[in-house]
C-alpha cells in the first residue's frame, strides 16, 4: 500500500514488494524487518509472511489512482532487485512508473549488479531515480560502479547508516548524496568527522547533500532519542535535492 512517509527526502512510500534478506553490515539492525514483524503480529494485510520476500501485485496500480504529482520511495520495506523478485514482476513495476510520468520514483538497492543487468535491455523510465545504499568501504563503495553504468535520470547514494569513515569517494556521475546515522536500541554511533568529510566532498563537486539524521547518537557522542538529536550539522539543516530538469541529456 502507499503510505505518507516520515522519511525526510520523500513524500509517499509504495511497496509492491515486501520483505528482504541481509547482505551486508548495514542490514544488521534493519528497521523494515522490525516493522514488518510488528505488522504481522497485529494482522496487517500484506504482512502475513512477516519479512519473507513477498510480491504484492494488488498494490501495483496504487500510483495510477493518485492524480497529484508525488515523490514515491519504492519498496521502503524491501529491495526491488532482490533475487527472489522475478524479472517479469520488476517489468510490471517499471510499466506502472512509465504510465505515471507525473510522479517521481526513488528506487534504492543493495543489489546494483542485478539492477544493471535488468536495465541492459532497455533504459530505466525517465521519472525513476536510481540509488544504492552505502554503509562502509568494503560492502558499500563497490556498489557505485554498477550504478554509474545505468543510464538513469538521477543517480543517488543513501549513505545510511554510515558506519565508518569512507575516505575519498569517487562521486563521478552521482547526482545526490543522502547521509544519516542509525537509530534504534542497538544503533551504532556515527562520528561527525565522517559526515563532514562527505558533505565537503559534495560541496566541492556541487552535488546536492542531504543530511537526514544523527539517529540514536548525537554529534557529542551522547545517546538520546532520534528526535532529540535532530538533523543539525554544524548549526544548519542540509536539505539538498537534485533538480531533475538539469539531469544528464543521455537519460532524457
Amino acid at each position: 500500500m502507499t503510505t505518507r512517509s516520515r522519511i525526510e527526502w520523500t513524500e509517499q512510500t509504495w511497496n509492491p514488494v515486501t520483505g528482504c534478506t541481509n547482505v551486508s553490515p548495514g542490514c544488521k539492525h534493519c528497521y523494515a524487518r522490525v516493522f514488518a514483524e510488528r505488522l504481522r503480529a497485529i494482522g496487517a494485510s500484506g504482512y502475513e509472511n512477516g519479512f519473507a520476500v513477498t510480491l504484492q501485485p494488488a498494490r501495483l496500480a496504487e500510483p495510477l489512482t493518485r492524480r497529484r504529482a508525488t515523490v514515491y520511495f519504492v519498496n521502503s520495506m524491501s529491495d526491488l532487485f532482490h533475487e527472489r523478485v522475478s524479472l517479469d514482476y520488476i517489468t510490471r513495476v517499471m510499466d506502472v512508473i512509465r504510465q505515471t510520468p507525473r510522479h517521481r520514483y526513488q528506487i534504492l538497492t543493495k543489489r546494483p549488479e542485478r539492477m544493471l543487468a535488468f536495465f541492459r535491455k532497455e533504459p530505466p523510465p525517465v521519472n525513476a531515480w536510481l540509488g544504492v545504499s552505502v554503509e562502509n568501504r568494503r560492502h558499500g563503495l563497490p556498489r557505485l560502479n554498477p550504478l554509474r553504468r545505468v543510464d538513469a535520470t538521477i543517480r543517488f547514494l543513501s549513505i545510511e547508516p554510515l558506519l565508518e569513515e569512507l575516505g575519498q569517494v569517487d562521486l563521478t556521475d552521482i547526482d545526490w548524496v543522502i547521509v544519516g546515522g542509525e537509530s534504534g536500541a542497538r544503533a551504532r554511533p556515527m562520528k561527525p568527522a565522517w559526515v563532514r568529510a562527505l558533505r565537503d566532498q559534495c560541496l566541492a563537486k556541487s552535488i546536492p547533500f542531504f543530511f537526514k539524521q544523527w539517529g540514536a547518537w548525537g554529534p557529542d557522542g551522547e545517546r538520546r532519542s532520534k528526535k532529540a538529536n535532530g538533523r543539525l550539522l554544524d548549526g544548519q539543516i542540509w536539505d539538498g535535492l537534485p533538480d531533475p530538469h538539469l539531469a544528464r541529456i543521455s537519460a532524457t
